[in-house]
């Protein structure tokens, strides 16, 4: 069954809607995602990209590239738009994992690495350290290599964020997912609009040379306005990068889509977000929050 949400202002969810064109993408292959398959699959790495079900798995992968997820692939949250496994993981760490992640960045020969994770409300730091010593392990192994860092929100815990920036990430991104209203209904509980925002404005103050980065879901039922006001509100605590991408009903048992939005839309609205100031915007139907993020560096 699926799950019902009380979209006010929307147009309800329309059953059993056809995937557009443009939301449709090539299947897995060739010699390059088969190489990154094999080595995350050999040294027992877990990726958002097949967890998370992205639709942009075989363009990444084909290109070389994955998003690492770090701290198993049990997430202590039941956010309702998310396809990663949710239970209690019970405080199970493996520290050996920052040195294989490290060397699969040296093996694989990445310059740009994005780093994930589950949430994990189960430790006491949510995880903190080992993201720290990732980034370290992938600094000392891999010079001139650039980490982002697509964090959660430590339960708001601003001491356990300076861990994690104290490692000096090029980028740390942390999603806002969507708009104000609909936060309550998308979003795990433990997860508000509000401490989101703390989150992204402690990490800018704490590292302000540092880029961070936010992004939004869009096809929920939100407003043009609310999309400008959270624009704004990123923008407002120092975000530097804000990414737009269509949101993807992963199975049944998740939100159901309420508007399949085109890709012109999808241009108009990162203009206006390009008018707010920040140094890079993406916006697309398949736009994930780690889509293309290394072109927020020079090449």
């Amino acid at each position: 069954m699926a799950i019902e949400i009380s979209l006010i202002g929307a147009a309800q969810p329309a059953r059993h809607a056809r995937k557009p064109d443009w939301l449709r993408v090539m299947l897995p292959h060739g010699d390059d995602y088969e190489r990154v398959k094999a080595e995350v699959n050999a040294l027992k790495l877990n990726t958002v990209c097949k967890e998370a079900a992205c639709p942009n798995i075989a363009e990444c992968w084909g290109a070389g590239t994955a998003t690492i997820m770090i701290l198993g692939d049990t997430c202590t949250r039941g956010c309702r738009f998310c396809n990663v496994k949710t239970g209690n993981p019970r405080g199970e760490v493996d520290w050996m994992e920052p040195v294989r992640v490290a060397e699969a960045v040296r093996d694989l020969g990445w310059k740009y690495l994005v780093l994930t994770a589950v949430d994990r409300d189960d430790l006491a730091d949510g995880g903190a350290l080992i993201f720290a010593n990732t980034v370290r392990a992938i600094h000392e192994r891999v010079p001139g290599a650039k980490v982002e860092i697509l964090s959660g929100d430590y339960r708001g815990d601003l001491d356990a964020l300076d861990i994690v920036m104290d490692a000096q990430p090029e980028v740390f991104a942390h999603n806002l997912e969507t708009v104000r209203r609909l936060t309550p209904a998308v979003r795990d509980k433990r997860a508000t609009y509000d401490q989101s925002l703390r989150i992204l404005d402690h990490a800018k103050a704490r590292a302000p040379q540092r880029y961070t980065k936010t992004s939004l879901m869009i096809g929920l039922g939100e407003r043009d306005d609310e999309i400008e006001r959270s624009m704004e509100d990123a923008r407002n605590v120092g975000v530097d990068i804000f990414t737009l991408g269509q949101y993807l009903q992963p199975t049944k048992k998740h939100l159901p889509v309420v508007e399949f939005v085109p890709p012109e839309k999808f241009a108009q609205l990162g203009e206006l977000a390009k008018t707010k100031g920040f140094h890079q915007v993406v916006s697309s139907p398949l736009s994930r929050s780690s889509y293309h993020a290394e072109q927020a560096f020079p090449a």
